[in-house]
Formats: structure tokens, C-alpha cells, sequence
């Protein structure tokens, strides 16, 4: 059985990136930059106006300027500005040719044709945003592995980029073993509800990954067909149940009778401590127990972290801090555990630890907290390392 780290290791060297594919901005969102995505051009694209005011030449010894005309966000001014005249420009107009500095409305006092303004502070360039200030054409806008959210989209679409290189997004199935499954609204004694598949159908979805689902019995048949069916045409496989040394365990099994190589299986860890990782032909499996709360927090932990790796997160994650405890703790075992915490005011408070068959503390949880095999008391203010929650 292997440590955590190691096992992350082994499982993160795994992760090969995924194709490269373009896609328009709109369908890029959540997805990765594929490589550095310079500005075809300037932002912005000309001087401009930073408010709604009067654009004019600077100078010092001038009180007094002719209004010429206007210039409103989209517009321009035909000819260049002589010395002594002034334009009304709204926010975002583009300066005339002559002018370099804009004093703001609330400032200026306008009498019939001319204007003068009280705004002592005010400097050459003052109110004007330059051309090219915040990214010159060639420059990067977004570096390779980037996460592109809406604000990094804006970016993209304000200096003109229309469609952008990422890695072809997983295709991933979700096979779920077990012979104790409810069917219908109402189960019969001996079965319970099912949560594992709509729990990572879920997570999944956050990702923005769609999956296909696939409820298998205990039965070794049905399993290896499973298997073949859903190997063929996925990247990824993750299991839930069967996975452990139990009679109806028949994940690992099946796997090495249709000569899977497994790259790990059992990791000193709780919860999840069967974990299984490795590969049947090109697509990568998972092989995570049955119980929900370690199937929800070794996904967060394992699974997150390789999807995002094979589509080029240049920070896989997940997201990483140390906090003081807020608490003292003692853990027993010898094993490293995973505890649902919530962060809060800059301090890690451990919610009850249940059993990994319940999620009642993990839904109310914003993290969490990492205890290595080696600590196992923990005082109070004591830094302990905090993953946060998607």
C-alpha cells in the first residue's frame, strides 16, 4: 500500500494531454488554454476618453477653450484640434488628433462656446486611456494552462480573438457495480437509493464534462462486457463499488482478466482506501469504493485533478492554503485522512468525522483539511494544510 503523495504522483505522470481542438469564445469557458494566446491588437485600440468631459491640448497657462464640437464612444473628430479648442467627448469617445488630456464633466463649467474648469489637479494625459496601456498587438494575453473564465474571455474578445486552441474536453463514463441499488420511487427491503451516480454525474458537470452512466450488477459477465463497451469509446472510466477484497468485489478482477495494467491499488489514506488507478488499453480507469463520502472527496482529491491535467491546466489544483486550525484534534490510526472542514475568518474549523458512507458534514463543507499519516495531534492555531472545494 502506498502514501498519498506517491499514489498522486503515479496517477498525475499518467495524465497525457488530450487534443488540441478550436472553439468560438462562448464554448471556451471552463476549458484551458492550449498554448500562449497573443493580442492580434492593441487594447486599447486608440487614446480615449476615461469619463464623460472635454478633451483638449494640456497647458498650464490656459484657462479658457472653444468647444469645436463633440465626440461620443464610436465616434471620431474629423480634423486635429488647434491650440485654444476643446471637444465634449463621453466615455470611451476617441481623443482628436491634438488632444492629450480630458478634465471631467462635474469639473468644467461650460458658457455658451467655451469652457473653463476648476480641477487644479489636473495633468497632461490626465482622464485618457493611452492606446495600447494595458496589451500591445503580439503581446500575451493569456498564457498556455490558463482556466478561461468570463474574465479571461473578456479579455480575449476585447482585443479581437474570436475563437481559441484548447484540449478536447475527456469523454468519460461512469460505471456504477452493485446489486443493491432501488429501482423505482419506493425500495424494497435489503435496497437502498443510489446517490454515487447523479453525485458525479454532478461534479462532472461542474467541470463541464457530460458523462455516460452505466449501473452494472455484481455479476462478472456483465462487468467485463461493461468494461469493453466503455473502453472503446471513452477516455476515462470511473467506478464506484467492487473494488475492495470483499466476495462481490469484482473490479479488480475483472479488470486483470482483460489485462488492464493497474498503476495503483490501496493508498494509506481515509477515507478511499482501495483506490484503484490504471489503464485498459488507452482509456484510464478509476476504481473508487462504493461508499459516498469517499467516492465525493477522492474524487475532489484524484479524480479533478487529472481531468484538468489532460485538458492542459497548467494548476490542476486543487486549490491549496495553510490555515491555523481553529481547534485541537487528535487522530487515531496510522493512516493520512481527509476531513471535511469549513474555512471561515482565516481558520480551519474539522466538521464531525463521519463515516465515508455519509455526506451529511461534507455538504456543508468549503474544504478540505489534509492531516498526514504523521500527524495525529494537533493543536489549536497549528497550520494544517486546507484544499478548497470546487
Amino acid at each position: 500500500m502506498i502514501h498519498v503523495q506517491e499514489a498522486k504522483q503515479r496517477m498525475m505522470a499518467d495524465a497525457a494531454r488530450l487534443p488540441a481542438v478550436v472553439v468560438p469564445l462562448l464554448q471556451a469557458h471552463g476549458r484551458f488554454a492550449w498554448e500562449d494566446v497573443p493580442a492580434p491588437f492593441d487594447h486599447p485600440l486608440f487614446d480615449c476618453s476615461a469619463m464623460d468631459g472635454y478633451a483638449f491640448a494640456f497647458d498650464e497657462n490656459a484657462t479658457q477653450w472653444t468647444v469645436v464640437g463633440e465626440v461620443a464612444a464610436g465616434g471620431t473628430f474629423q480634423r486635429r484640434l488647434a491650440k485654444g479648442e476643446c471637444v465634449r467627448i463621453f466615455t470611451g469617445g476617441m481623443l482628436p488628433e491634438g488632444a492629450d488630456t480630458v478634465v471631467m464633466q462635474e469639473l468644467a463649467q461650460r458658457h455658451d462656446d467655451s469652457i473653463t474648469h476648476t480641477d487644479a489637479k489636473l495633468k497632461k494625459g490626465g482622464n485618457v486611456r493611452l492606446k495600447g496601456e494595458q496589451l500591445r498587438a503580439g503581446e500575451v494575453a493569456v498564457e498556455a494552462g490558463t482556466r478561461l473564465g468570463a474574465a479571461a474571455i473578456g479579455l480575449l474578445a476585447s482585443v479581437g480573438v474570436r475563437d481559441v486552441k484548447v484540449a478536447a474536453r475527456p469523454r468519460v463514463a461512469l460505471l456504477v457495480s452493485g446489486n443493491e441499488f432501488a429501482e423505482g420511487t419506493l425500495p424494497q427491503p435489503g435496497k437502498i437509493f443510489g446517490s454515487n451516480g447523479v453525485m458525479l454525474l454532478s461534479a462532472l458537470q461542474a467541470l463541464g464534462i457530460q458523462a455516460e452512466l452505466a449501473v452494472v450488477p455484481d455479476d462478472r459477465p456483465a462487468l467485463i462486457a461493461a468494461w469493453r463497451r466503455l473502453a472503446a469509446d471513452h477516455d476515462a472510466i470511473l467506478s464506484t463499488g467492487g473494488v475492495s477484497v470483499g466476495d462481490y468485489d469484482l473490479i479488480p478482477a475483472t479488470l486483470q482478466e482483460l489485462g488492464a495494467s493497474i498503476h495503483l491499488h490501496g493508498v494509506m489514506q481515509k477515507p478511499g482506501k482501495p483506490l484503484l488507478y490504471g489503464r485498459l488499453g488507452r482509456c484510464a480507469v478509476f476504481g473508487l469504493p462504493g461508499n459516498p463520502r469517499a467516492v465525493m472527496v477522492l474524487f475532489g482529491e484524484y479524480v479533478a485533478p487529472w481531468l484538468r491535467a489532460v485538458q492542459g491546466a497548467a494548476a490542476p489544483g486543487p486549490e491549496t492554503d495553510l490555515l491555523p486550525l481553529a481547534h485541537a484534534v487528535r487522530i487515531k490510526g496510522n493512516r493520512a485522512e481527509f476531513r471535511a472542514a469549513r474555512v471561515l475568518h482565516g481558520r480551519v474549523e474539522l466538521l464531525p468525522d463521519e463515516g465515508s458512507h455519509m455526506l451529511r458534514s461534507l455538504a456543508g463543507a468549503n474544504a478540505i483539511a489534509f492531516i498526514p499519516a504523521d500527524q495525529r495531534e494537533l493543536a489549536g492555531g497549528q497550520l494544517v494544510e486546507v484544499h478548497y472545494l470546487d
